[in-house]
């Protein structure tokens, strides 16, 4: 079995009891690191083999032969290495693990070409130009903070996409909310793209299914620090569904509306309340089954300097 950067080769026997199933399903089964799209395009284009001979994705097998996987692997995209500082936090063969600053594209899009975190670890890692998206399984909002995980291989991004699909990465945010929460709870609404603004998300009827934990950590005159468990992972989630149950995110322009100060606020809070320029979101904790070893690992991080600030700011009225 050989794994460098840029080839991957693999060999598998087909068994008899496989008769008469197709070559795009047993390969599936028999190199289940990879995912089946990956595997269907090799077999199109030849680096998947069946006895040595190229085969059609739904070529019917008899058992006994010989699968194997020769293949070039390509950079996934046209993106440029940029010496951008990460702080990461844990980095093995398999995977690594960066705290998020604010202010941080993750994925290059239009108007965000460069400056991005894709484009600072293919600086830091090569070899991430041959893996999906370099790597990036999921993405935290711009100004949101904390940890997010990256795949360091092709088969650590499919066991981590799996992962994921599964609902089996467990993944803990900290944040300031407009408004007493009196108690915890669970938001389960549906989200999708805002029928208007095209550029938001919102809570609509034939969406899809997102569910948010939360629950309170500490009350404020006005504001509540909470903690979020996410069990799925819909774009904007918990943006979304805070705001939809009356408790925005405090500094989220987007979903908040108009910065609401609570009567009685001292002008120190009501400056800090107005120059928190990013919502105080923070992906506080992260755990998952590591894709090398099978283990349950998992990591946490301090809040950022600026929410410490701000609940400190709340606690002092």
């Amino acid at each position: 079995m050989t794994n460098n950067l840029d080839n991957i080769e693999r060999t598998a026997m087909v068994q008899p009891a496989e008769c008469g199933r197709r070559l795009d399903q047993v390969a599936a089964e028999l190199f289940g690191e990879f995912s089946r799209s990956r595997l269907q395009q090799w077999i199109k284009q030849g680096e998947l083999k069946v006895d040595n001979l190229q085969r059609v994705p739904k070529h019917k097998l008899i058992g006994g032969e010989t699968l194997t996987i020769n293949a070039h692997l390509e950079p996934e995209g046209d993106w440029v290495a940029e010496n951008i500082p990460l702080d990461i936090i844990f980095e093995d063969d398999h995977i690594l693990v960066i705290n998020k600053s604010a202010n941080f594209v993750v994925h290059p899009a239009a108007g965000n070409r460069s400056g991005t975190i894709l484009n600072a670890l293919l600086y830091h890692c090569p070899s991430l130009r041959s893996v999906p998206r370099a790597g990036i399984v999921h993405r935290l909002d711009k100004d949101t903070t904390g940890l997010m995980v990256v795949a360091k291989t092709l088969q650590a991004h499919t066991d981590l996409v799996l992962q994921l699909q599964a609902r089996t990465v467990r993944r803990e945010y900290e944040a300031v909310a407009v408004g007493r929460v009196i108690a915890g709870g669970t938001v389960d609404q549906p989200i999708g793209r805002h029928p208007q603004q095209r550029t938001k998300m919102a809570v609509i009827s034939d969406g899809k299914e997102a569910r948010t934990h939360y629950r309170v950590l500490k009350q404020f005159e006005g504001h509540s620090h909470l903690r979020l468990k996410l069990e799925t992972g819909r774009t904007h989630q918990i943006r979304v569904h805070m705001a939809h149950i009356k408790h925005p995110i405090v500094g989220d322009d987007t979903y908040a509306g108009r910065l609401r100060i609570h009567k009685g606020t001292s002008t120190e809070l009501q400056d800090c309340l107005r120059q928190f320029g990013r919502q105080a979101l923070h992906a506080r904790e992260l755990a998952l089954v590591h894709p090398g070893t099978g283990e349950d690992i998992g990591w946490k991080t301090d809040l950022p300097e600026d929410m410490q600030n701000l609940l400190d700011a709340l606690a002092a009225g």
